[in-house]
């Protein structure tokens, strides 16, 4: 059982949150608010960035203190929205929200994951009719040896798993919320993943 702050409790937070619990995990999930997030993060030993990515680096930023030493797992894209709210563009071209946290807190092991999805998948990724894909970005093997074991709890299988490198992978995986909009426009909101078949 590992221990597990959520911060964002929107759709992507509790969704995350109620299936981690789920899977035997003591999550707490909480919202925006600067003072639950301290209080969660600095109980936990892994951190759930679910808030909107938009806003992210400044509010991790913030915890600095709290995030010391623990594994911040980022599923959030930072992007800007559309007139119809979806998203238009990246706020990092050329680099990604998963490196400037990194940067920004070099104390925290950062592991970019799930940011390739439509969040009903997350959780349950064999309800899609052919295996998605849920890439790992981080520095750091430890950390994302550990992410890897919480997405089998979510029950994604290990050959589903890709992990892509260093934490500046995640400029990759990050750039692919830009087919987003123009899928939804396309097909709807019917959970879908990016996939890698071989």
């Amino acid at each position: 059982m590992t221990t597990i702050a959520v911060l964002g409790n929107g759709r992507v937070g509790g969704n995350l949150a109620r299936a981690l619990v789920r899977a035997g995990h003591r999550v707490t999930a909480v919202d925006r608010a600067p003072g639950a997030a301290a209080d969660a993060a600095r109980t936990a030993e892994v951190v759930i960035n679910a808030t909107p990515g938009a806003g992210s680096l400044e509010r991790l930023t913030a915890l600095r203190g709290e995030l010391r030493g623990k594994i911040l797992v980022d599923v959030s894209n930072a992007t800007t929205d559309g007139p119809d709210g979806l998203p238009a563009d990246l706020v990092y071209p050329g680099s990604s929200l998963a490196e400037r946290l990194q940067e920004a807190l070099p104390g925290t092991h950062v592991v970019k994951t799930l940011n390739t999805m439509l969040f009903p998948v997350m959780t349950a990724p064999a309800a899609l009719a052919q295996a998605p894909t849920a890439f790992l970005s981080g520095d750091d093997p430890r950390a994302k040896q550990a992410v890897r074991a919480l997405l089998t709890d979510l029950g994604w299988q290990q050959d589903w798993i890709t992990d892509l490198g260093g934490i500046e992978t995640a400029r990759a995986t990050e750039a692919a919320i830009l087919f987003v909009p123009h899928v939804i426009r396309s097909s709807g909101f019917t959970p879908f993943a990016l996939s890698i078949s071989r």
